[in-house]
């Protein structure tokens, strides 16, 4: 199972820890920050799919991302619900996503409309503490994305990095 990702970077996940001790009511707290940006499912071949994607971003510019807040799915796609994460606005992002889902294959319930650039914090537990943490102001962190990942859920790690120019 592959995914594009953007990497977060350490203002993010220094947002996330800071955050941590109002998620202990959930299930699971993740540990991983992550930002998808298309889902790939499963490919055979991993070079394929790697020069698919790499020939998808040819000429794709840098863009900004910005945490603006806390939100929850009470009912997600998949897995427990509520899931708690931090909301993510980028109209780059939201637009590399409509491109790469017209390229390839949209997975049903996560992408194209109902895409949300999220970064999860937390799932399982009360809906109540989803909805109050969802109350809290958090500081907007903003960056620059210069740089995609390509991940391999079977070994939890990065398979490639892809350039986006500036």
């Amino acid at each position: 199972m592959y995914s594009l990702n953007v990497p977060v970077p350490g203002e993010v996940a220094r947002l996330a820890e800071e955050l941590r001790p109002s998620l202990h009511r959930f299930d699971t707290v993740r540990n991983r920050r992550t930002l998808v940006v298309k889902r790939f499912g499963n490919h055979g071949n991993y070079d394929r799919l790697e020069m698919r994607v790499r020939t998808a971003l040819v000429g794709e510019p840098a863009f900004e991302a910005r945490i603006s807040g806390l939100d929850y799915f009470e009912h997600p796609a998949r897995g427990a619900g509520p899931v708690v994460y931090l909301a993510v606005e980028s109209p780059g992002l939201r637009a590399l996503h409509r491109e790469l889902v017209a390229e390839f294959d949209r997975i049903e319930g996560l992408e194209g409309e109902d895409y949300v650039p999220h970064v999860t914090l937390a799932r399982g537990g009360s809906l109540d503490v989803a909805r109050r943490l969802a109350e809290r102001d958090v500081d907007p962190v903003a960056w620059n994305v210069t740089r995609l990942q390509l991940w391999d859920a079977t070994y939890e790690e990065p398979a490639a990095t892809i350039s986006l120019p500036a």
